[in-house]
Formats: structure tokens, sequence, C-alpha cells
């Protein structure tokens, strides 16, 4: 039996404007806002290191260059701190880069669609299977979501989607997928079309903001026209690679959060800070004050 490739390299695509959350977003990166104590991007970042996986690669834009730094060693912050002997500080900054993970960065010179910032990461992927996450979704599970997905890929070998069932209605929000879901929460996926009208949506499974893909996908990109929006649509290489090799859907075990919108980051906000083990109880105790 063939033996599988370890999934090692994660891609998270952080080149987007965040115009949903001006003018917060005007000078920060929306992947900086914080839900509790931190920044969206750390959260994805951590799920793809409690996978197993040490290779961040980051797709950005201008005006991300705060992403670099918060990935980087903090010389001047932890001097002060050292000095300060506030320990417990210390190993919270350093816990942002823990020992053993690597990260790059590359620009994605034009908004020119999510398709096309993952394959501005082609040449630091090579050809090895790769995560995407979605630093908008921000994914909560035990295990992590991508942990659950690393276990599968293991098992298949093969590109795998994260999914869930939306309302009828959302199905134009999303990339929908088809096929005959099993016991286990795994499909072989027929089709996948890009934010389909309900009126001819092939189901209600929608892809969520995690994709463990092989590295035949970026030739698909590369070979696409533009798809939905005038954009390079990841989920159109993903439709052309099924054709040439089996792509999965797993349904996660988990809760995923839109914090792409306002209403979605308030939600992350208030149900992570209640499970906080600093400040959960006491927020618990302000929440019942208050009259809803």
């Amino acid at each position: 039996m063939k033996q599988v490739k370890r999934v090692n390299k994660a891609v998270f695509p952080v080149a987007g404007l965040g115009t949903r959350f001006l003018p917060a977003t005007k000078a920060s990166p929306k992947e900086m806002l914080s839900v509790v104590d931190k920044p969206l991007i750390q959260y994805a970042v951590e799920e793809a290191w409690e996978a197993g996986i040490q290779q961040m690669i980051f797709v950005t834009g201008r005006s991300k260059r705060t992403i670099e730094d918060h990935f980087d060693v903090a010389f001047e912050l932890e001097h002060e701190l050292v000095n300060a002997n506030k320990t417990a500080l210390i190993e919270v900054v350093r816990s942002v880069m823990p020992k053993g993970m690597n990260c790059a960065f590359v620009r994605q010179p034009k908004m020119l669609g999510l398709g096309h910032a993952v394959l501005c990461a082609e040449h630091l992927v090579g050809n090895e299977p790769f995560a995407v996450l979605l630093a908008d979704d921000l994914m909560v599970g035990a295990p992590p979501i991508m942990a659950q997905m690393a276990e599968q890929f293991e098992r298949l070998g093969r590109s795998i989607l994260a999914v869930q069932e939306v309302p009828l209605e959302h199905t134009k929000r999303y990339g929908i997928v088809a096929g005959e879901m099993g016991s286990s929460g795994i499909m072989q996926v027929t089709e996948i079309v890009e934010k389909p009208d309900p009126e001819v949506a092939p189901s209600r499974m929608a892809v969520a903001g995690r994709y463990i893909l092989t590295p035949g996908i970026f030739d698909k990109i590369r070979n696409q026209p533009k798809g939905a929006g005038g954009e390079i649509q990841l989920t159109d290489g993903i439709s052309n690679l099924l054709k040439e090799e089996a792509v999965y859907a797993f349904q996660y075990k988990g809760k995923r959060y839109d914090c792409g919108s306002k209403e979605g980051f308030l939600q992350a906000t208030v149900e992570l800070a209640l499970g906080h083990a600093e400040v959960g109880p006491s927020f618990r105790e302000y929440l019942k004050t208050l009259a809803l």
C-alpha cells in the first residue's frame, strides 16, 4: 500500500481588505481582530499546530505587516518582561510561535479570489498535500477541526473539505457539495458549486473554511477561467480536480463562528469569553446583570 504523505504545511489566505469591519480594519488587518485575548489568525494557526502542522504559509497583501510582526520574535517586549520578572506574560508572548514552528510570507499582488491566493503559495508548498485555513472562520472542536481532518486524510489520502449543513436559503453564501453522506461523516463528492441559488443548490452541505488539498489542485486553478464574482475560485479548481481524483467532504464535529460577519464575531467573543479560564466566571456573572 502506498504510504500517504503527512500534512505538514498550512496556507492562510490573509490578503483580504475586511471591508465589513470598517473603520476597525482601515489600518489593521481583519485577521488581527481579537476574540477575547487572541487575534483571529492566531486561533487558526494554533488549530493547524495542534494538528501536527509545523510550516505556516501566509498569503498577505498590503497593510498586513502586523501579521508578520505578530509571528515574529518581540525582543524589546520580552526584554522588558524579563526585567519586570513577569514570567507568565513571557510565556504568553513566546507561545504565539512555539519552538519548531516555521512561518513564511508571500504577497498576493491583486485580489483575484481565494483560488488565486492559494496558487500564490504553490512555490512554498511544493509537491505535497497541504491544509488551507480561513481565519474568518473561527472553528472550535475537541479534537480541533484540522486534527480531525488530518486523521481522515491519513486514511483516505485524498483532498478533504470540511462541511456543515446550512439552511437552504443560505446556500448562496457557500460552496455547496453533492454526494451521499456516510455514517462516519464522510462523503465522496460528486459535485461542488460556488454559491448556488437555493432553487438549484445540489444539497445543503456547505464547505466551511478548512481544506486539505493534494498538489494537483494547483494545475487546475492555474488553467481555469474566472468564476463567480469575476474571481479565480478555489471551488472551481476543486470541481475540476474531482474529475481526475477522489475528493471527500467531512462533516466535522465542532462549531464554526463566521467571524467575517459582525454578528458571528460577537457570538464568538461572548461564547469564548464564557469558556475562558481567567475571565469566564466573572463575565458570566456580569451577563446575568443585564436586562436582555
